[in-house]
């Protein structure tokens, strides 16, 4: 049997009270459903402002790099310099420090 021909076997008000329960269980849903929505919602704008953080962070620390990447490069050619003028001084002491 049908849920059509059930409903026909059902009084007037049986039918009513059957679609009384489906209009509750259908607020019921909505409640829920509103309630995991506003949950997301919550949790997805706690992630956009973690990932901004993160955006920011990212940044800083790319300047960073290349600021210490600058600073390394002035240092080797610094070093360098100074084993060029030790060379002149002493060309065997220049091999084995390079080495």
């Amino acid at each position: 049997m049908d849920r059509g021909e059930a409903m026909v076997g059902l009084t007037g008000l049986e039918k009513f009270s059957h679609l009384e329960d489906k209009i509750y269980r259908t607020i019921e849903l909505m409640k829920t459903l509103r309630q995991e929505k506003e949950a997301l919602e919550r949790e997805m704008s706690g992630t956009r402002r973690e990932v901004g953080g993160l955006l920011e962070e990212k940044g800083r620390l790319e300047s960073q790099v290349e600021r210490l990447l600058a600073e390394r490069d002035m240092i080797r050619m610094k070093v360098e310099a100074m084993l060029d003028a030790i060379a002149v001084l002493e060309p065997e002491a220049v091999e084995v420090m390079r080495k």
